[in-house]
């Protein structure tokens, strides 16, 4: 088994202790130490952002994630469906390097190695941190399931295939790093929500080369986002093992979601990723998931952007409970 650097969640809030049942997230979620059973599903917080290309703050994120809690409810009103059976383990942020990034992208990878090797049968979802950390994450998962296929859908305004020969291995180019390191295949990679004027043609070129499937937000929409999602997680189902889920948060117009580095005009709503993630929930071969590029010192006063992460995690949690009903 791998060793890990993962560190005790710094927040204090309590599961209910007197039998009463929760009602908001923050008295919901446990935290790993803590649990007493096998968990649906750990979160686990990956704080970095120096490797990101823009100026970024994504390594608060896993805290202000956490502190947002406070303000949902464990009700989902829309598909009525209460949260609080299905057990949420915290099992808290892996320690960062002060400044060596590749330090602190291999204790991403052994962590989520850990995790994945203890709880086999258990969602994953980290918080990030800057786009990095995916490749990282899916190495881990690669390292504990080594004869097995892992497919990638991608939910993002960018191809994320710059060159780290280049970049050194930056937030843009996860994908590009598991595609030349053989981890994944191109043709296992599925990215919707492409748009616009934000990958720069020879990065078309490589993502044609190996084969990504890109469906840009137009296409998508035309099609009916919801239909393109469903089709995307067959596709993939039928050809890999288990399905890896990152949700760069830069894929949401920046009108609604002004923290973000590389926010962008044209984007989705909050709704369409809302509406997707309940639809990816549902799908039994998502086994692991991660919100990245969510910058909270960017954010507007009312800290918009953070609310929109949290509800967006939600209906992911919400999409499990009604895959397994």
């Amino acid at each position: 088994m791998s060793e890990h650097w993962l560190q005790v969640p710094e927040w204090t809030w309590n599961y209910s202790s007197d039998g009463s049942a929760p009602v908001y997230v923050h008295q919901w979620v446990h935290q790993l130490n803590n649990i007493k059973t096998l968990p649906d599903m750990i979160l686990y917080g990956a704080p970095i952002s120096r490797s990101s290309i823009s100026v970024s703050g994504a390594s608060l994120y896993p805290s202000e994630f956490r502190r947002g809690w406070k303000g949902f409810a464990t009700y989902n009103l829309d598909e009525t469906v209460d949260l609080s059976p299905y057990k949420v383990a915290d099992a808290g942020d892996v320690l960062m390097h002060t400044t060596d990034i590749l330090l602190s992208h291999q204790r991403i990878q052994k962590s989520t190695q850990y995790l994945v090797e203890h709880f086999p049968n258990t969602t994953t979802c980290m918080i990030g941190g800057d786009h990095s950390t995916t490749a990282c994450a899916v190495r881990g998962i690669k390292e504990a399931f080594k004869e097995e296929t892992i497919g990638i859908l991608q939910l993002d305004t960018h191809l994320d295939v710059r060159d780290p020969k280049e970049l050194g291995p930056a937030n843009g180019t996860p994908i590009r790093q598991l595609i030349d390191g053989n981890i994944v295949k191109g043709e296992n990679v599925i990215n919707i929500g492409l748009h616009g004027y934000f990958n720069a043609k020879p990065l078309i070129d490589y993502a044609n080369e190996h084969n990504i499937q890109m469906v840009t937000l137009k296409n998508a929409r035309k099609a009916g986002l919801i239909n393109t999602i469903q089709e995307a997680l067959v596709r993939l189902s039928s050809k890999v093992d288990r399905i890896y889920v990152t949700i760069d948060m830069d894929v949401l117009d920046i009108s609604v979601a002004p923290g973000v580095p590389a926010s962008t005009p044209g984007g989705m709503t909050t709704i369409e990723l809302f509406d997707s993630l309940l639809e990816i929930g549902k799908h039994p071969d998502v086994l692991h998931i991660d919100f990245v590029c969510l910058d909270p010192s960017k954010d507007s006063a009312v800290g918009q952007t953070v609310k929109s992460g949290v509800y967006a995690w939600l209906q992911f949690v919400t999409g499990r409970i009604l895959q397994i009903k």
